[in-house]
């Protein structure tokens, strides 16, 4: 296919989803669905993000799972890309629903009937709003979620957003079917100040600001940072390359450079991918600077994804971070560890206002390395501003995070449809 007509499927697929037509099929669907289910209503019904591989998707899952209540039925696109905590199994269901946010024709329209029949015994539903609602990442897959919620909050179910950045750039019809469920009573959970702003300037209320979920989490699993530690004696730094960067800036001579200074300054560096998948992981983004820097000493590489909570074992025994994925910052935040991260999509401005370190957030533009190595050198030292403004703003930021689900957080009370 031409590039031409590639762009022409997009404004045309784009025209389609602005039209609210799609939206008002699926609401359609789903009350009927509703209304012919009508039953008890005991269920908290999770629209879970993406995930396959990426920690940050499944840290805000578990974080959830953590901070609630009660039965779960977990919706997503492929049952086999879910790993649920052990401590989570007995009261989790997983509803394999694989065509609801991408797929198309009778293919979504069935998983969205399939959606109903679990909404009209379910309490609550919640949507892991993540960064997947301002239509940058995908259009029409922003827009049903907001449908989706519109239409559970308008059969009666408490539904909420949870923990969600928003643009400065958000598309039109993005905009419009967020402001759509907002009206009709779904809870918007702005993760930061910046983003709840830009939703309040985009006509979008009422909205609620919260910080990211995952700033709740609790578990934590030292494995595997004992046994990738087991011989370093120095300070360590985290080093993540993402790939989602990959496509816009030449990184791995820019991060030779970050990891040489991290090196002079004493520092052992861990090489840590966020996200495995074939589009936009960061593997082979790691594996390119490894390949330029492995050999050295002092230099050490994780060689697969871990789970979250060993994440956050890693980030408890470092001392600073340099990442291109926000969720790796927010884990080395939770543990009080500045973690200077790459901007690309709008969403690290707000994280790091709340902690007061915007130096924290670097620009993902060429030569980025060497302000990164400046803002080394401002907050490494362990009695730097950066530090104690992260101490100080913590616990209230750990506050706001449970704030996301604070009402879920009891058994689900029964009810009728």
């Amino acid at each position: 296919m031409s590039k031409a007509m590639e762009r022409a499927q997009r404004i045309w697929r784009r025209a389609v989803v602005g039209s609210g037509l799609p939206g008002l099929v699926d609401r359609t669907i789903i009350r009927s669905r509703v209304r012919a289910e009508a039953g008890e209503r005991t269920t908290h019904l999770l629209l879970a993000a993406p995930g396959g591989g990426n920690v940050g998707d499944q840290a805000m899952l578990e974080a959830v799972l953590e901070n609630t209540a009660g039965p779960v039925t977990l919706v997503v696109p492929d049952r086999a890309a879910v790993e649920l905590p052990a401590e989570s199994r007995q009261r989790v269901e997983v509803l394999e629903i694989p065509h609801l946010v991408y797929g198309t024709g009778a293919d979504h329209r069935a998983s969205v009937a399939s959606f109903g029949r679990a909404l009209a015994g379910a309490a609550h539903l919640s949507v892991l709003g993540a960064d997947v609602m301002d239509g940058r990442y995908s259009l029409p897959a922003s827009v049903r979620r907001s449908t989706l919620a519109r239409a559970a909050a308008r059969a009666g179910v408490e539904t909420r957003v949870i923990g969600f950045s928003w643009s400065d750039r958000a598309r039109v019809a993005a905009r419009r079917s967020l402001a759509a469920a907002a009206r009709d009573g779904v809870r918007l959970l702005l993760r930061d100040p910046i983003s709840a702003g830009r939703a309040r300037r985009d006509g979008i209320a009422p909205v609620e600001e919260v910080a990211d979920i995952v700033f709740a989490a609790r578990s934590v699993d030292g494995s595997a940072a004992d046994e990738l530690l087991q011989h370093v004696t120095k300070p360590v730094a985290l080093v993540n390359v993402s790939g989602l960067l990959a496509g816009r800036v030449d990184q791995t001579e820019e991060y030779v450079r970050i990891v040489a200074a991290l090196l002079e300054r004493g520092l052992h560096v861990l090489v840590l991918p966020h996200v495995d998948r074939a589009q936009s992981g960061d593997m082979e983004a790691c594996a390119a600077l490894m390949a330029r820097v492995g050999e050295l000493a002092d230099v050490s590489g994780v060689p697969s994804i871990l789970t979250p909570a060993q994440v956050r074992g890693l980030t408890a025994r470092a001392s600073i971070a340099v990442t291109g994925r926000m969720h790796l910052a927010v884990m080395s935040l939770l543990n009080g560890v500045p973690a200077i991260t790459l901007a690309s999509q709008g969403k690290v401005e707000g994280l790091m206002q709340l902690f007061g370190t915007p130096e924290l957030r670097i620009d993902a533009t060429p030569g980025f390395s060497a302000e990164v190595v400046a803002v080394v050198d401002r907050v490494l030292p362990a009695d730097s501003a950066a530090r104690e403004s992260i101490r100080q703003a913590l616990p209230g930021v750990v506050v706001m995070a449970r704030r996301n689900t604070a009402d879920l957080s009891a058994p689900v009370t029964t009810g009728q449809a």
